[in-house]
């Protein structure tokens, strides 16, 4: 009696523990949806020279020994004294400001929810004398994502502020689109451009169902509200017009492109394939090669150079969806590297 008596006891401080472990988790995630709710995001702003100007005095500070150090020290500021003789405090503030903005791009083109906060709150302060300067990484995707990121970067060449595109491995498709739009381009010696091409696959599963003798029944208004489809038996009609619709899109891709970059022959490039860096420049699908960290770096004496960004609260569910995400495309890389056909360099 008295072990029925303490196995009781036990299972109840069990149980407690255990509803008060829930609450509390539940407890973090109706908090964490509230705060979403009411905060989205905010507007993040770095001075990029500081980061700069910090890893300089950070290598200097374990390269060079102390009377060196106390040598460069002396240096700079007597280098600070004269430029400030030079020019007054309001010509050292009108440095020209270089906003940069930064779009890594998957097939929906998600981070354009990003992408047009930042554009927002850029356009409240710049102006033609500055500079936004875009580092864009993308394999392209849907074509209407893509096309209103595409409209989010002509908010800025529309105000006459230069828009520098730079691309440090991929801008395909959909990317080249954004691309385009920018004043000048720029690529890393081997980043992919192009392709300048629409694609479009699906699986199709009617003889696999005729032969269990499952019947796909599709009912439509308007002839062609469905071209092809993935169960039912697609006639010919139907992939001609789906095909059609392809090249209109690829006209209208070829359209824009010419637009923003008259320069280049579309009847050469606009045929699906991709070109490597140097290949792009003498193709004029781009202005000229360079990293973007060489283009900063090469302009952190001229300008305030400011990294914007628009940073989202993430839920507790949406944190561990992220942690099982990274663990999952782990292995999938690794599947790749010993299964992948894919080319390497």
């Amino acid at each position: 009696m008295e072990f029925v008596i303490n196995y009781s006891l036990f299972l109840a401080k069990a149980v407690t523990i255990v509803a008060a472990i829930l609450f509390v988790v539940v407890g973090i995630i109706a908090a964490s949806s509230r705060a979403k709710k009411e905060q989205d995001g905010q507007i993040e702003v770095t001075l990029i020279n500081d980061n700069y100007n910090d890893h300089e005095q950070a290598l200097k500070a374990v390269v060079l020994d102390d009377e060196a150090l106390k040598k460069e020290a002396k240096s700079l500021k007597k280098k600070q004294k004269e430029d400030k003789k030079k020019q007054s405090k309001a010509e050292q503030e009108q440095k020209k400001r270089i906003y940069v903005l930064s779009f890594d791009g998957d097939i929906k083109a998600s981070a354009v929810e990003s992408l047009r906060e930042e554009i927002s709150a850029v356009l409240t302060m710049a102006t033609s004398d500055d500079e936004v300067v875009l580092r864009l990484e993308s394999p392209g995707g849907m074509v209407h994502t893509y096309g209103l990121a595409a409209s989010q970067l002509t908010r800025i060449t529309k105000q006459g502020i230069p828009l520098t595109i730079i691309v440090d491995a991929v801008a395909a498709s959909g990317g080249y689109m954004m691309a385009c739009i920018g004043t000048k381009i720029l690529a890393a010696p081997f980043a992919i451009i192009g392709s300048i091409g629409v694609v479009a696959q699906l699986p199709n599963f009617h003889r696999l169902l005729k032969k269990n003798d499952v019947d796909f029944e599709m009912f439509t208004a308007g002839e062609h509200k469905r071209t092809v489809t993935m169960f039912a038996e697609n006639t010919e009609k139907g992939k001609a017009k789906f095909v059609e619709d392809l090249e209109d899109t690829h006209e209208l891709f070829k359209s824009f492109v010419t637009e923003h970059r008259p320069q280049v022959d579309i009847a050469q490039v606009a045929t699906g394939e991709i070109w490597y860096g140097k290949r792009a420049l003498e193709h004029k699908l781009i202005d000229d090669i360079q990293t973007s960290d060489e283009y900063l770096m090469s302009r952190r004496d001229d300008s305030h150079i400011y990294a914007v960004s628009f940073e989202t609260k993430k839920t507790l569910q949406e944190k561990l969806g992220l942690a099982v995400s990274y663990a999952t495309d782990g292995v999938v890389d690794k599947l790749i590297q010993r299964f992948g056909g894919n080319q390497r360099f």
